[in-house]
C-alpha cells in the first residue's frame, strides 16, 4: 500500500471518529440540557407555587385577609404552567375550592379539601421530576458509553498512526541519507532497495538508476581525469621555483624537479619512505616541511606563513622564502571550508640579497663621500658671510642663502642614507628625546608637498590639541611618516585627497596617512612589511624595503606600526608611539 493511500485512510478514520464523538456529544448534552430546563421550568415551579399557596391558605384561617392576593396570584401563574396530564384537572379544582374558602374563611372542611389538592399538585410535579430524572441518567449513561467507545477507538488509531507512521517514514529516508551520504564519498556501488508498493519504491529505483550512471561516469572519466592529473604535474614541474604540495595528512601529493634537486631527493625515496622518514634524514626536508610557531600562525583566511631559509647549494650561499598556502575547499553538498592540504612554494631571492647587499654598501659609502664635500661648501659659505671677506650685495646674499637650504637638506638626506645602510645592516643607532610631534608632521608635509602638487593631490591635517611630548628619534620618525605619504602620493588617483591624522589613544601617539587609492587585498596585508615584499600588480617603483625599514625604526623606538585597507576603498597606514618613555 502506497504511503499517501495509507495517511488518507489513517487520517481520515481518525477525522470520522472525531467528528462523531463531536456529534452525539453535542446531541447528549443537549438533551440533558433540555431535560433540565423542563424539570426547572415546569414541575419545579409548580410545587413552588402549591408551597406558597399553601403558606397563604394557612396565613388566611389565622386571620391575614391579604394573604388572599397571593394565592389568586400564585394560582394564575400555575394555571399558565400546566404541564402534566393531571395537572390540569387539580389545577380547575383548587380554582374551585379557592373560591369556595374565599366565601368561607372559617370552613375546616373545605381549607382541608383545599390543602389536599394542593398537595396532589406538589406529588404529581414531584413524581414527573422523578421521572424526567431517571430519563436524564439513563441519557448520561448512554452519552458515556457512547462516548467512552468513540474515544477509545480514536485513541487505538491515533496510538496504530504513532507506532507505525514514523517508522515507515523514518526508516526508508535513514536508508536513502545513508546512501547518499555513501555515493558522496564516491562509493558508487552503494543501492538500495525496498520492498512492497510504496512510494519509496520508485524512489529507490531512481536512485539506483542514478548510482549506476554515476559509477558509469566516473569510469568513463578516469582516463581523462589521468591526462588532467599529468597535465598539472608538468605544469608543476615547469616551474622555475621549488614546489612541493601536501595533502591533510602532511603527505607529498607532488613535488617538481626544482624542489628535487634542491633536497637532494628522488621521486624512489618519495613514493617508498613516509614524510617522516624522508624528514628524519634530511635536515633541509625538516626544516621546509616545519610547522610555524602558532602564535605566529596568520589568522586571515587566505594568508599564509613565511620564513627564509639559508641553503647551501652550488658551492654558494642562497637564499629561499618559504611561501605555505593552505588550501581549503568547500566539497559538494556540504556548507563548511574543510581544509585539504597546502603548497610549499619556495621563492629565490637570492638576487634580491645580493643586489640589497650592494645597495647597502653603495649608501654607505656614498654617504660617506657626500658629507665631506658637502662640509666644504658650508665651510666656503661661512668664510664668504665673513665681514672680513667683504660685503655682499642683495643678489648674492640671495644667492647665498639658496646654496645655505641646498646644502642643509643634502645633508639631512645623506643622515637619512646613512640610517637606511644602519637598518639594513642591523646597526640601528637612535638619537631620541623628549619632542613636540608637531615637527615631524611639518617636516613629512614640507618634504612631499611638491610631489603631491604634481598630481594635484591636496594633504589634509587632522591633529589633536594639546598633545605632550614623546621621546622619539625626530629624524627617524618624520622619516617614516614621510615615507607613508610618499606611498600614499604614488597609489592615489590625481586630484585625490590624502589625510594626515595625529590622534592622542589613551598611552600613546598615533600618526596616520589615509588614501583613496585602489586598496589592498586582504590576503597581503600582513605582508606590506616584510622586506623585499611587493603586492603583485603594484607599480615596481623599488625594492619593497621602505615599509619595512620604517616598521624597524618604530618598533627599535617602542611603538607598533598598522595597516587597514580596504579593496578598492583606499588604505590607512599607522604607527603608534607610547607617551611615556619605554623601559622608564
Amino acid at each position: 500500500m502506497r504511503i499517501k493511500t495509507k495517511l488518507n485512510i489513517g487520517i481520515g478514520l481518525l477525522f470520522i471518529m472525531i467528528l462523531l464523538l463531536a456529534i452525539f456529544s453535542t446531541w447528549y448534552v443537549s438533551a440533558l440540557k433540555k431535560d433540565a430546563e423542563n424539570v426547572l421550568a415546569a414541575n419545579y415551579l409548580s410545587v413552588e407555587y402549591a408551597r406558597n399557596m399553601i403558606g397563604a391558605a394557612d396565613q388566611l384561617s389565622a386571620g391575614h385577609p391579604e394573604s388572599v392576593d397571593k394565592l389568586h396570584q400564585n394560582l394564575k401563574l400555575q394555571k399558565q404552567n400546566v404541564t402534566e396530564l393531571s395537572e390540569k384537572e387539580i389545577t380547575e379544582k383548587l380554582e374551585q375550592k379557592l373560591g369556595y374558602l374565599l366565601e368561607n374563611p372559617q370552613d375546616v372542611q373545605t381549607a382541608k379539601e383545599f390543602r389536599e389538592e394542593l398537595v396532589n399538585l406538589m406529588n404529581v410535579n414531584m413524581a414527573a421530576i422523578v421521572k424526567k430524572n431517571d430519563h436524564a441518567q439513563v441519557l448520561a449513561r448512554e452519552a458515556f458509553l457512547l462516548i467512552s467507545v468513540l474515544g477509545a477507538l480514536s485513541f487505538l488509531i491515533a496510538f496504530v498512526l504513532f507506532v507505525n507512521l514514523p517508522s515507515n517514514i523514518a526508516d526508508p529516508i535513514k536508508k536513502l541519507t545513508n546512501s547518499i551520504k555513501e555515493i558522496a564519498k564516491q562509493n558508487y556501488n552503494q543501492r538500495l532497495y525496498f520492498t512492497g508498493d510504496s512510494e519509496f519504491v520508485d524512489l529507490a529505483s531512481s536512485f539506483n538508476t542514478m548510482a549506476e550512471r554515476l559509477q558509469e561516469y566516473a569510469n568513463s572519466k578516469l582516463d581523462r581525469i589521468l591526462q588532467e592529473k599529468k597535465r598539472v604535474e608538468a605544469l608543476v614541474n615547469s616551474m622555475h621555483d621549488p614546489v612541493i604540495g601536501l595533502n591533510d595528512k602532511m603527505e607529498i601529493l607532488f613535488i617538481n624537479d626544482e624542489a628535487l634537486q634542491l633536497t637532494g631527493l628522488n621521486r624512489d625515496d618519495i613514493k617508498q619512505k613516509s614524510l617522516k622518514e624522508l624528514a628524519a634524514g634530511n635536515d633541509l626536508v625538516q626544516r621546509i616541511l616545519s610547522k610555524q610557531d602558532p602564535q605566529q600562525e596568520q589568522q586571515e583566511q587566505g594568508a599564509f606563513a613565511e620564513n627564509t631559509l639559508s641553503i647551501f647549494a652550488d658551492n654558494k650561499e642562497s637564499f629561499f622564502e618559504k611561501q605555505v598556502y593552505p588550501i581549503d575547499i568547500v566539497p559538494t553538498g556540504e556548507e563548511s571550508l574543510q581544509h585539504v592540504g597546502e603548497v610549499i612554494i619556495l621563492k629565490n631571492i637570492t638576487t634580491f640579497k645580493e643586489l640589497d647587499v650592494a645597495k647597502t654598501n653603495f649608501i654607505a659609502t656614498v654617504s660617506h663621500e657626500l658629507k665631506t664635500p658637502i662640509a666644504s661648501i658650508q665651510m666656503g659659505l661661512e668664510l664668504l658671510n665673513h665681514p672680513k671677506t667683504g660685503e655682499l650685495s642683495e643678489n648674492q646674499k640671495k644667492l647665498m642663502d639658496g646654496i645655505k637650504d641646498d646644502s642643509e637638506r643634502l645633508l639631512r638626506i645623506t643622515s637619512e642614507l646613512l640610517n637606511v645602510s644602519q637598518v639594513e645592516t642591523g646597526n640601528i643607532k637612535l638619537f631620541a628625546q623628549w619632542s613636540n610631534p608637531m615637527p615631524v608632521i611639518t617636516y613629512a608635509l614640507q618634504a612631499t608637498q611638491l610631489q603631491a602638487k604634481q598630481k594635484d593631490i591636496e594633504l589634509v591635517t587632522e591633529l589633536d590639541e594639546d598633545l605632550p611630548k614623546v621621546f622619539i628619534d625626530e629624524e627617524k620618525t618624520a622619516w617614516v611618516l614621510t615615507n607613508f605619504i610618499t606611498n600614499a602620493i604614488r597609489y592615489s588617483p590625481e586630484h585625490s585627497q590624502i589625510i594626515v591624522r595625529l590622534k592622542r589613544n589613551l598611552d600613546k601617539l598615533v600618526f596616520s596617512v589615509q588614501d583613496h587609492g585602489k586598496g589592498i587585498d586582504s590576503s597581503y596585508k600582513n605582508r606590506v612589511f616584510d622586506r623585499y615584499f611587493q603586492i603583485p600588480g603594484s607599480l615596481r617603483t623599488g625594492t619593497g624595503l621602505g615599509l619595512s625599514i620604517s616598521k624597524d625604526f618604530i618598533e627599535n623606538q617602542g611603538g607598533s606600526i598598522y595597516v587597514d585597507s580596504t579593496l578598492g576603498v583606499g588604505s590607512t597606514f599607522s604607527f603608534a608611539i607610547p607617551i611615556h618613555k619605554v623601559g622608564a
